[in-house]
């Protein structure tokens, strides 16, 4: 990601930490610093808290109402005690207390933001929950600072899509994933024919929308990464020119 880009995206989410406890302010990946896309036309959620209506939050309640995401990777991830996950753009951490009680005992959940306040503000929320197989890192999705081979699990939530150089955080999920490990995420994904106005819109980029890959492309990067068995699942449209969908793939 060039710095200026990341730096745009870090003051968003920094502003997001902020208001984690005035949630229901809506907005795209939910919050006012974003573009007002929390619910569609229809009045369905397409982003935040709500779409964790049918999953088991108890212990989190607190970290996934300041969620930002687009979906529910922990309801895909097929997670299993002993196994070490990993969540990039952890935000608030909801998604990593859901999968540290998932993966005990014996297992470990980590979290990985670039913006302090959200580090911050998900340590909080392990605490408050009691929660204590978890950990929660600073730093870039471009660069994560753990060991090749050392995690079972990689997942993410409405986040790589804000990744300037996509296929090199792909390429680090797959560093850090042991053989076979598992890749599971909600993310967004581009029509085809998305226009350039809406791809040079900074406020669609870091609201979730401009940056996002075609699902072509999705499989390219992955591919290009390492990745096999590839399935990507469209679940809701997200804008008139995307969806979020659901994102796996195995690392060979």
């Amino acid at each position: 990601m060039t710095e200026s880009l990341r730096e745009t995206v870090r003051a968003k989410y920094a502003a997001a930490a902020k208001e984690a406890s005035a949630p229901s302010s809506g907005g795209c990946c939910g919050s006012t610093t974003f573009v007002d896309l929390t619910t569609n036309d229809q009045g369905r959620a397409v982003f935040g808290s709500a779409l964790y209506e049918d999953e088991s939050i108890e212990g989190a309640e607190q970290a996934v109402e300041a969620s930002l995401g687009c979906g529910v990777p922990t309801a895909v991830a097929d997670l299993h005690p002993g196994e070490i996950v990993l969540d990039l753009g952890s935000g608030a951490g909801g998604d990593v207390l859901i999968s540290a009680k998932r993966v005990a005992p014996g297992g470990k959940a980590i979290g990985l933001d670039m913006t302090t306040g959200m580090v911050e503000l998900a340590r909080r929320n392990a605490r408050a929950a009691g929660v204590d197989n978890v950990e929660f890192i600073e730093g870039y999705l471009e660069d994560i600072p753990l060991e090749d081979g050392s995690v079972d699990v990689v997942i993410s939530n409405c986040v790589i899509n804000l990744a300037a150089d996509k296929a090199v955080v792909l390429a680090e999920a797959a560093r850090v994933l042991r053989p076979g490990g598992r890749f599971a995420v909600s993310d967004v994904v581009a029509d085809e024919d998305m226009d350039e106005a809406t791809r040079a819109d900074m406020e669609a980029f870091t609201g979730c929308i401009a940056g996002a890959l075609t699902d072509a492309d999705y499989r390219a990067a992955l591919t290009g990464a390492g990745f096999q068995d590839i399935e990507i699942s469209r679940t809701h449209r997200v804008h008139e020119h995307a969806w979020a969908a659901v994102v796996r793939a195995r690392r060979g």
